[in-house]
């Protein structure tokens, strides 16, 4: 009785004194603790005196919040939207509150197909609830804690109408309060229908789309009144994300997948039957052309805008208000667009490479310099708003330089030599089988159909021969090359056991702007600065929301070994015999290069980089369909090397860091590689380095290894057939100079030799 006297006492004096009742009730909670501690009793007491003290202080606190006047419902917060600009801050890329399509419909000129859709996917409730859904809400707060984010909000539709209209976009537990509160007091001033109506006026729906009449219009060039079940389904479907669900951006399998669970939950919420849902799945939907107009580098701008999005949220774009300085640099971004617009047609006809794309990053600090994702964003042939520099392709030779890299990393040298010979890989087929390349069997070929027998690592790379490659792989490691790729920003590679040794000639899928900003990683001596297109955001009250000017990296590869790739790939005489100097190589200048063709021709690729820029260029069709059999450098070489040549006069003349060589302690990494062995004979590396452990002694049993007599068999063919006298069958002592001479840019290796 004494703690309700005293509860009562708490509950008078805070309608007199809110603050002396915060006070008492602070006191009464410690007295009320002790007792607790004495009497179990009262700790019941003490849980219903605070839980009556905590509703009140909030229902006290909403009381005083007054409701906006309704007017101010019936417009959006567009004026409060973003602004893109470039590098510079002077070039006005997209301003999402300029030119803003959005026509303001009553509900009855909404289709009933568009408000069941939404409502279904939505906020299935809504004629139920009354503004907050505690279920939805304990849901959402139980995902967040559970998976340590903020992401879910629960929010009914009539929260999204006070979000979207009233509210700032910040997530505090204040202004989330204050929704719930306008929410429920919204349900008392308007009907269910005119709620609807408010939210299906004021929806973001992408860029300048806000409204189902604006999306239907710009989508399908229809009004929301006439709209099928299908485009409702897909008009809804956009909802969560407008940048990413785009129809006209790379996640249109995903945008189809999410179509088809807003039909299935309208059948779940009766509005439609199964077998009209099953129907519905299967009926084609076209979109119109994204329209053009007021917008520079649409690529990049949709880039940002769904970084944006993914960081922020929707309501971000809709209602910040923010300024968002960009890293483009448009000068290299319209000399960009020009030379993909005009290479991509002019291939189209040459090679039936009906596409092209561009990415140019700053391997300093990671800015995107330059993005263009298609010939031309707006041309519907291809369909050129497509962004090909996001798109996950397969890499071809251009991966090969992260398995030299681990390779080096492990102790192997660019003057190591293994052999270029035809090999049967698979430990399933006979090794003697060397022309076997059907599965299981693995027997691949070089891209010219030819082997040169024992070549170093400098001479293999840089002339991407496949059979030297697909032995870097099996020597660096399956899965440490894979991680290495992926701690150099490579995000789209799954796990070891999905490739095989296929990895290093390209069997994985990549992005063009994670390869570039990769190889821009061994341009900055093994420092990765991750990859961003956004400079500065600062709000319209010059508030910093995000600042990226000063950015820093993380080394992912040992500096001697980023100069050992850099020296071999920017070395125009061991290049010299693939026959592309006069598209890779610039007098004067340190470029470094390499290129890629998948084996069915569908993808090709140039990446180079200086100290100061990375480049990467893909060309193909958006379809995956093959092109004409050439090899990349004839593709994409020529567009590459326009763009680099105006590019280089942009930075300083840098040369890259190499470092001083120090030979290995081991012969045969340092390139001896006609030394034989004790049995007289000339051997694969196999016979020298146990793979684990390349520095380490020699393997006491070299056919432990799986792929030794694999490798040593074709070997011994052909010694027999090429050697120019004949392989010596006793060991010859070699010279008493044992250090090889190094020859940096030349990449020639002076090895230990019977005399």
């Amino acid at each position: 009785m004494r703690s309700m006297r005293r509860l009562g006492r708490l509950f008078r004096l805070f309608t007199r004194d809110l603050w002396s009742a915060w006070v008492l009730g602070v006191r009464t909670a410690r007295r009320a603790w002790r007792a607790a501690m004495r009497h179990k009793w009262a700790t019941v007491l003490w849980v219903i005196g605070g839980v009556l003290v905590v509703l009140g202080l909030v229902f006290i606190w909403a009381a005083t919040i007054p409701l906006p006047d309704l007017s101010t419902l019936k417009t959006s917060k567009i004026s409060q939207s973003l602004q893109i600009y470039d590098r510079t801050g002077s070039v006005l890329l997209y301003d999402l509150s300029h030119n803003v399509q959005r026509t303001i419909v009553p509900l009855s000129a909404i289709s009933p197909n568009i408000q069941d859709a939404i409502i279904s996917i939505e906020d299935p409730n809504f004629y139920e609830h009354r503004g907050v859904e505690v279920q939805a809400i304990l849901r959402a707060i139980w995902v967040d804690f559970t998976s340590l984010s903020s992401e879910q909000g629960g929010s009914t539709i009539t929260q999204q109408v006070i979000k979207g209209s009233v509210l700032t976009n910040d997530k505090t537990i204040t202004r989330k309060l204050k929704e719930w509160v306008l929410a429920l007091k919204l349900e008392r001033e308007l009907t269910k229908d005119q709620i609807l109506e408010l939210y299906l006026n004021q929806v973001p729906m992408g860029g300048r789309l806000y409204g189902v009449e604006a999306a239907s219009e710009a989508f399908f060039n229809k009004h929301a009144s006439d709209l099928s079940v299908p485009e409702a389904a897909y008009i809804a479907a956009v909802l969560p994300a407008p940048s990413y669900y785009s129809p006209y951006g790379n996640h249109k399998d995903e945008l189809d997948a999410r179509k088809n669970l807003v039909l299935d939950k309208m059948a779940e919420h009766g509005y439609i039957t199964q077998d009209e849902a099953a129907a519905d799945k299967a009926v084609a939907v076209d979109f119109q052309a994204a329209a053009p107009g007021g917008i520079e580098a649409p690529h990049f701008v949709f880039y940002v805008e769904q970084y944006l999005e993914q960081k922020y949220g929707t309501d971000a774009l809709a209602q910040s208000g923010w300024v968002v300085t960009t890293t483009i640099d448009m000068d290299l971004q319209r000399k960009a667009e020009d030379i993909v617009s005009a290479g991509a047609l002019k291939n189209a006809t040459t090679f039936n490479a009906s596409n092209a794309g561009l990415v140019a990053v700053d391997p300093k600090t990671g800015q995107i310099l330059a993005m263009v994702g298609s010939r031309n964003y707006f041309d519907t042939q291809i369909p050129g708003a497509y962004n090909i520099a996001v798109a996950a392709r397969q890499p071809g030779s251009a991966f090969k330089p992260f398995a030299y890299a681990e390779a080096f990393e492990k102790g192997y040298e660019p003057s190591t030599v293994v052999f270029d010979v035809p090999t049967q890989f698979s430990t399933v087929c006979s090794a003697s089988d060397t022309g076997n390349n059907t599965s299981p069997c693995y027997a691949p070929s070089n891209y010219d159909n030819k082997f040169r027998g024992p070549m170093s690592l400098r001479d293999a790379l840089a002339q991407s021969i496949n059979i030297p490659a697909i032995k870097v792989l099996y020597l660096a490691g399956l899965s440490d090359t894979l991680q290495l790729a992926k701690s150099m920003g490579i995000s789209t590679l799954g796990t070891a056991d999905q490739y095989g040794l296929t990895l290093v000639l390209g069997g994985g899928e990549v992005t063009l702007v994670d390869m570039t900003n990769a190889y821009g990683a061994f341009a900055n001596d093994g420092v990765r600065v991750p990859d961003t297109p956004v400079l500065k955001i600062t709000d319209n009250a010059g508030n910093v929301i995000e600042d990226n000017s000063q950015q820093g990296g993380v080394q992912v590869v040992p500096t001697d070994v980023a100069q050992k790739i850099n020296d071999v790939l920017s070395d125009p005489v061991a290049r010299a015999p693939l026959g592309e100097n006069d598209l890779v190589y610039f007098p004067g200048h340190d470029v470094a290069v390499k290129t890629g063709t998948t084996n069915d021709y569908r993808d090709a690729w140039t990446i180079g980089y200086t100290p100061d820029i990375a480049v990467g260029m893909w060309a193909g069709n958006n379809d995956n369909s093959p092109m004409v059999k050439k090899v990349s450098g004839f593709i994409v070489g020529p567009m590459w090397h326009d763009f680099m040549t105006y590019a280089i006069t942009r930075f300083p003349n840098d040369s890259f860091s190499r470092g001083t060589y120090t030979p290995s302690p081991k012969p045969i990494l340092n390139g001896a590689w006609q030394t034989p062995g004790s049995d007289g004979q000339i051997h694969e590396i196999l016979y020298w380095i146990d793979k684990g452990d390349p520095l380490g002694p020699p393997p006491s049993d070299p056919t432990q290894d799986p792929q030794y007599l694999r490798w040593d068999v074709p070997v011994r063919n052909w010694l027999a057939s090429n050697y120019s006298a004949p392989a010596p069958q006793q060991p010859v002592p070699v010279q008493n100079n044992p250090q090889p001479v190094y020859n940096p840019m030349g990449g020639s290796i002076i090895p230990q030799t019977p005399q």
